[in-house]
């Protein structure tokens, strides 16, 4: 055993314990026959840094790792890296203009061995900072999603979809982010509400009979409008649906059309219909007939205006940007007479009509997003959705919480086409092939592709990357060895045991991984998805830059420690509710591993030492017998939590236990005993608070790893059973003893009256009390005999015979028993009468207050939520403090 330093530094602490864990290879011990259990960490991109959702995320994980790997499994955490295709090339694009240079500088083989040599040199930084927090990954095994044997997966799915009709390609509308020349996923568009303008057109009828009006955000569009919608039951457009428009500026004739996407309700009725550059216009132009091929662009990759098909776009607008041609041909449209002008309140004529617009940007560009109509790869997902969608309803995989599915669902069952292709260099390049006539040949390789095409046959490979969505999709099988190991199982780590996300990811990692897994493995991916919330601002507000209230979680760790902030997570962890950041909590944290800290240094100056047996030492002392049927709920509670799921439950629980029934109670308790000598039970009871403190140290562990290391590994000498690869403690249901249990339970709330009615009383706390007692059973005359030590000083109170002495006295009620304590001389009864009751009344004139400000319809439906809630909260304090005074002033009698 080594003496614990005075004072607990958690710096100096997890350097040596994470180093110590991995050169000795304990992330991964070797286990033989042990059951395998398997968990995916989220791969974080390799441009990134830990954020405070990646703190949560991972924190969660290891939490169920570092069980697993108590429980005796053979637990293994797959870690690995994202290539983040638009990220990771970002990064090196801002090295080269830095050198005034540019991508375009090099051939694509140059650049991407330039981003190659980004990542060897600067890359990965994140799993620096995940060693930092404690993560217990299989960093023996790390992925990278652009490796050689992903990159081996990723080419064999996309060639066996394509094979099964699965991929194809198509022309489609896609996000297209006009900064960086791609097209970019739903999760890489930010909706911002900006300020923008709505402008009400007239379009000519062809045949001069009259106008429609249309309204729009965007009237540059018009140059490429192909109809105009009116919905078919209203009867103000029923004449109209089949006859043509004459479009201004271009002079285009186009259709009006009967369709439910206009709503009747909605300005004039009429919509405009750009098929090229809308999503829900593109959907209305295929119902009226219009194929996807003919649809008109009239943006190039840059969103300039280009020339439409039919050649109507007059040439001073061709070239201009697509913000500069809104100017020009709103300018158009008034002089013309087609611009229709709005009037305000005032009476004033404007040329538009102000309005918040809700406006897509590309997270990463920071530009307007443009739906622009490509050729692209598409994956099927709504056939690939199915089976995935009765996983879930069969409980083959189980969502956690529950109120996740229905979102799932709806989502799955309303699948749109996949596009997964990106105008990148950095990615996986698409295994296709064009020969010049269009012909597409889609293989593993280009002498694949080459052998279908036919000898002398040109090719040219798709110069476009997959979507890194699509490689991660692979992440459950693809890093356990698929496809060179074709055991169905992969040695009994598919289908992975738990997958741990957050929520804004279920659609597009989670539920593509679903998608795969089922395709590919014929199993589901995990057993389990458990999917935890936002980590927010203490307000509740998101985290972001620009509201200045990110939390840097490194930061939290150097101040506070990784087990604290880990602890935060973990018991702030409720399942279907956000994380509010909240650092006075964090530091409360490192307070208890400073309390635990301190336990532990008084068990090692009064000889406790760690346990020599997993099982509990035999005990016959009450007090000894209690904490060890403590300590077996405690390990039954932490049981039923894990199994749930129940992060908050078991980090409480284990907390409470530690802090309450071990630290403030049984310690205190054994004093007497360990610190007399010659007491009776003095070494039974060194045993049992070493055997307790070691079950709690276990219990902690996967929550507070480092401390928990130290503490363990200072208690006892034990240097081939580091903690991590201990033994999880047994709900052993023989240990209990319930009349120990109540004796200890009855002592502590007689404890815990008694000195609430001293502080409450302001009887000074260095003052003995007698104690008169009345109307107690002969069990509990026994028990104050027995506990007449611990009674006399936790409570400072001494037994007294016969009946109380007339006067003012302190009273209260445990069980059947009446404890009458006089404080005649002890504290001026009448001072302390007129204290209560002035104290009383003031706290009942601010709950009365608060009572009626809840009460008022007005208060409720005005004021802000939060402030309603404080209200609340506030009158719930006083009502428990008018009560709480009225029972002390009630004791004195």
């Amino acid at each position: 055993m080594s003496e614990l330093p005075k004072t607990f530094d958690p710096a100096e602490i997890e350097q040596r314990w994470y180093a110590h864990w991995e050169s000795n290879g304990l992330f991964r011990p070797e286990r033989p026959g042990a059951q395998p259990w398997t968990i995916v960490n989220p791969p974080p991109n390799v441009t990134g840094s830990l954020h405070i959702g990646h703190a949560l995320d991972n924190t969660l994980q290891d939490i169920l790792v570092r069980h697993a790997r108590l429980k005796g499994m053979d637990a293994r955490w797959v870690v690995g890296m994202d290539h983040a295709g638009i990220a990771t090339q970002m990064v090196v694009e801002r090295q080269l203009n830095a050198r005034q240079q540019k991508r375009t500088d090099f051939t694509r083989e140059e650049f991407i061995a330039k981003v190659w040599e980004w990542k060897a040199e600067s890359g990965g930084a994140i799993t620096g900072q995940l060693r930092r927090l404690g993560c217990s990954m299989d960093w023996s095994d790390e992925r990278f999603t652009m490796d050689e044997g992903f990159s081996k997966a990723v080419l064999k799915v996309f060639v066996d979809l394509h094979k099964q009709g699965l991929i194809y390609r198509d022309k489609r509308l896609v996000n297209w982010d006009p900064g960086l020349g791609t097209a970019i996923s739903d999760l890489e568009v930010e909706t911002r509400e900006v300020a923008g303008k709505f402008w009400h057109l007239r379009y000519p009828l062809a045949d001069g009979s009259g106008f429609i009006h249309v309204a729009t955000t965007r009237p540059e569009t018009m140059l490429a409008d192909m109809a105009v919608a009116v919905h078919p039951t209203d009867e103000r457009y029923a004449a109209l649906v089949g006859k043509q428009v004459r479009l201004p500026i271009t002079g285009r004739l186009i259709p009006i059309v009967a369709d439910e996407h206009a709503d009747p309700e909605l300005g004039s009725g009429a919509v405009k219909i750009t098929p090229g550059h809308d999503f829900n216009d593109f959907e209305v132009g295929r119902r009226a007939g219009i194929e996807a091929r003919d649809m008109l662009n009239m943006l190039d990759a840059k969103a300039m205006i280009c020339q439409t098909s039919d050649g109507l776009i007059p040439a001073e607008l061709i070239g201009l940007d697509r913000f500069d041609a809104r100017d020009k041909v709103v300018a158009r449209l008034k002089d013309e007479g087609f611009l229709i002008p709005w009037t305000d309140k005032d009476g004033n004529e404007h040329d538009a009509e102000p309005r918040k617009i809700q406006t897509p940007f590309g997270d990463r560009s920071g530009v307007v997003i443009e739906p622009w109509l490509t050729d692209q790869w598409y994956v099927d997902a709504a056939t690939l959705a199915k089976p995935a969608i009765e996983a879930v309803r069969s409980g083959a995989t189980k969502i956690v919480p529950k109120s996740w599915e229905k979102t799932y669902f709806n989502w799955m069952e309303n699948i749109q086409p996949w596009c997964v292709s990106r105008q990148l260099w950095w990615g996986h390049r698409i295994p296709a092939w064009f020969a010049e006539d269009g012909s597409v040949y889609v293989a593993e390789s280009e002498a694949e592709a080459q052998a279908q095409a036919g000898e002398g046959v040109a090719l040219t490979q798709d110069e476009d990357v997959l979507d890194t969505w699509f490689s991660s999709a692979l992440w459950p099988f693809a890093t356990l060895g698929w496809p060179e190991n074709d055991d169905p199982t992969l040695g009994g780590r598919y289908p992975n045991d738990v997958l741990i996300s957050g929520f804004d990811i279920l659609f597009f990692w989670d539920a593509r991984m679903m998608m795969q897994g089922l395709h590919f493995m014929k199993e589901v991916p995990f057993k389990t998805l458990y999917l935890h919330g936002l980590v927010r601002a203490a307000d509740g507000a998101k985290m972001s830059k620009s509201k200045g209230n990110v939390v840097d979680p490194l930061g939290l760790i150097d101040q506070y420690g990784a087990d604290a902030l880990r602890f935060f997570m973990a018991a702030m962890e409720s399942q279907g509710r956000d994380v509010k950041m909240d650092e006075k909590r964090v530091e409360g944290y490192r307070n208890f591993a400073t309390k635990l800290w301190n336990a532990a240094r008084f068990a090692q100056s009064n000889g406790i030492r760690a346990s020599e047996h997993v099982e509990a030492p035999r005990a016959t002392l009450a007090v000894n017998k209690w904490i060890i049927a403590e300590t077996v709920s405690t390990v039954q509670a932490m049981d039923i939590a894990f199994a749930d799921h129940r992060f908050d439950g078991a980090a409480n629980t284990i907390y409470q236990f530690t802090w309450s029934r071990f630290c403030d109670w049984y310690l205190e308790l054994i004093k007497p005993v360990l610190q007399t000598e010659g007491a009776e039970g003095a070494e039974e009871t060194r045993q049992v608070a070493g055997w307790v403190l070691d079950q709690i140290l276990v219990m902690l562990h996967p929550f507070m790893p480092f401390i928990t290391e130290e503490l363990w590994s200072k208690m006892g000498d034990r240097p081939d059973t580091p903690i991590i690869t201990a033994q999880w403690p047994m709900a052993d249901a023989r240990a209990l003893d319930p009349e120990a249990a109540q004796e200890i339970d009855w002592l502590i709330r007689l404890v815990s009256e008694l000195r609430a009615a001293r502080t409450e009383l302001n009887v000074p706390p260095g003052a003995r009390l007698a104690l008169h007692v009345r109307d107690a059973h002969a069990d509990t005359l026994e028990r104050l005999t027995r506990q007449n030590a611990a009674l006399a000083r936790l409570a400072r109170v001494d037994r007294a015979e016969g009946e109380a002495p007339a006067g003012g006295a302190l009273q209260i009620v445990v069980d059947e028993a009446t404890y009458v304590l006089p404080l005649e001389g002890v504290i001026d009864l009448d001072a302390e009468r007129a204290r209560l009751t002035k104290a009383i009344a003031s706290a009942e004139k601010e709950r009365d207050s608060l009572n009626a400000r809840l009460s008022n319809p007005a208060f409720a439906e005005k004021a802000k939520p939060e402030a309603v809630e404080k209200a609340r909260a506030d009158h719930a304090e006083k009502s428990a403090e008018a009560a709480r005074l009225s029972a002390a002033l009630g004791r004195l009698g």
